[in-house]
This record gives C-alpha cells, sequence and structure tokens, in this order.
C-alpha cells in the first residue's frame, strides 16, 4: 500500500480544483509535506498560505509545465532541497471546446502540451530519483473522455486517450522491472470545478470536487490500477469492446447524451469556441 502519512507529495496543477482540494486532504491525512507546482502566481501563494496557516507543511513553485527545460531544472532543484516525491500526482489540465475547425494551432499545441507532453516531462524528471529510492507512487489524472469520443472535444479526447495508454504502459514497464514504484491512472467523468462549466450531462451526474479527491486519495492508498468514477464509467471499455461502433454511439452518445454535453460548453474564462 501507499501510505498518504508522511509522505513528500508533489501536486502539479495543484493551485485550484482537485488538485487544490487534494493538498488539504492530503495534509489532513497526515502527508509529511505537500509540493504545488502552479503557473498562476497568486493562486498559487494564496493555496499555500491558506495550507500553511493550518499548521501544515505546504509550500509551492511558479512553473509553466510546458517549458521542459525549466521542468528539468526545478525537478532536479526539489530533488536536492526538498527531496524526491513519494507520491507525483500529475494534476495539471486544460481544456478547449468546440468544433475542431474551430480550434486554433495554439488551442491544439497547449491542449497537448498540457495534458500529456508535460505529464511525460514530469514524470521522466522524477522518474530516476524515485526508482533510485525503491519506491513511489505516480497518479496520472486523465479523463474518462480518453475512453470515448465526443463531439466539440476532439483535441482534449485525444490528449486524454493518449495519457491513459501511457499511463498504463508506464505501470507496465515499473512492474516488469521491478522498481517499486506503483502506478494509478485517474479516469473520472465531468467534475464540477468550472473548468467545464457550461457542459451538460443529463444521465450521468457531474462530480463533486471534494469526493473525486477523497477518491483518488483512497484509490492510491490501496494501490489501484485505475481510479474511475462514477462507476458507470468502469463499464465504459466493456460497451466499447463488444458493441458494434454505431450502437455504442447511440448507447453512450445518443441515449446518455454524451455526445450533446459540450454544446453549451463556456469553460473557465469563457474559452469555448462554439455556441
Amino acid at each position: 500500500m501507499s501510505d498518504i502519512a508522511k509522505a513528500r507529495i508533489l501536486i502539479t496543477g495543484g493551485a485550484s480544483g482537485i488538485g487544490r482540494i487534494m493538498a488539504g486532504k492530503a495534509l489532513r491525512m497526515g502527508a509529511g509535506s505537500v509540493l504545488v507546482w502552479d503557473r498562476d502566481e497568486s493562486m498559487l501563494k494564496e493555496t499555500v498560505d491558506s495550507l500553511q496557516s493550518m499548521g501544515h507543511d505546504a509550500s509551492g513553485e511558479v512553473i509553466d509545465i510546458t517549458d521542459t527545460g525549466a521542468v528539468v531544472g526545478l525537478a532536479a532543484q526539489t530533488i536536492s532541497g526538498w527531496g524526491c516525491p513519494d507520491i507525483l500526482v500529475n494534476n495539471a489540465g486544460t481544456v478547449v471546446g468546440g468544433y475542431f475547425e474551430s480550434l486554433s494551432h495554439d488551442d491544439i499545441l497547449r491542449t497537448m502540451q498540457v495534458n500529456i507532453l508535460a505529464m511525460m516531462h514530469v514524470t521522466r524528471a522524477f522518474l530516476p530519483a524515485m526508482t533510485a529510492a525503491g519506491k513511489g507512487h505516480i497518479v496520472n489524472v486523465a479523463s474518462s473522455a480518453g475512453m470515448a469520443a465526443c463531439p466539440r472535444l476532439s483535441v482534449y479526447v485525444a490528449s486524454k486517450w493518449a495519457a491513459i495508454g501511457w499511463s498504463e504502459s508506464l505501470r507496465l514497464e515499473m512492474e516488469e522491472m521491478g522498481k517499486g514504484i506503483k502506478v494509478t491512472t485517474v479516469t473520472p467523468f465531468l467534475i464540477g470545478t468550472g473548468m467545464f462549466e457550461g457542459a451538460r450531462s443529463p444521465v450521468i451526474p457531474i462530480l463533486d470536487p471534494e469526493a473525486v479527491a477523497d477518491r483518488i486519495l483512497r484509490d492510491v492508498g490501496r494501490n489501484r490500477i485505475f481510479s474511475r468514477m462514477p462507476g458507470i464509467v468502469y463499464a465504459m471499455p466493456f460497451f466499447h469492446g463488444i458493441l458494434p461502433q454505431r450502437w455504442f454511439d447511440r448507447i453512450v452518445g445518443k441515449w446518455f447524451g454524451i455526445h450533446g454535453m459540450m454544446r453549451h460548453f463556456r469553460g473557465r474564462g469563457g474559452n469555448g469556441k462554439t455556441p
């Protein structure tokens, strides 16, 4: 089991949303220290100050994780100063909605950089130290969107599809190499943090951020391979495997309303591209 108590936990994108919630919950569970990486300096300071005001060992570093050179440098600095993380939570993410032809090349690049490439580079920067220590847990926050296509969400879906595939391959490598590193892939449905503001789900409920953070930490403690929520998400790969594609499109896309959920997407800051 990966023990949260006394662990050093690093969370990317931890200044807001479930990252910030996880940081607080992990510290209340007895984590030794939490280090938050985020590019938003003001929100990072607010988060760290809040955690420290409750007597917790929390710190933060301002970084744009799409800058690979900065990631490698800060990782080395972190290992020599704060130490090697016992639990690395690749939580940072971004989304832009709209039909693919409406997205700019920058939209495409930024989404892929944040949601998958940075996840890989951050992990690569810390992995040698973690394997040398012979222990550790890597938590990769992907999405249920990585298991089913969705109109007006194509680039996000692509990034999360890649994240799931990479995360699972990494887990198998760590098991094959016997390095003592655990990997958990997180695939939640939409979470009510504001990131998907305006998105609507008529059947599958929008997830409560507090409940999601609780579930992730619990599943990490149990060394779960996947942390999927809600429970119906566990059935998605099965249905995708046995149903003809048109039937899958009808059941998941039409009946469950997945294909229409982004029609009114605004996103945090109004980053939807279509009405």
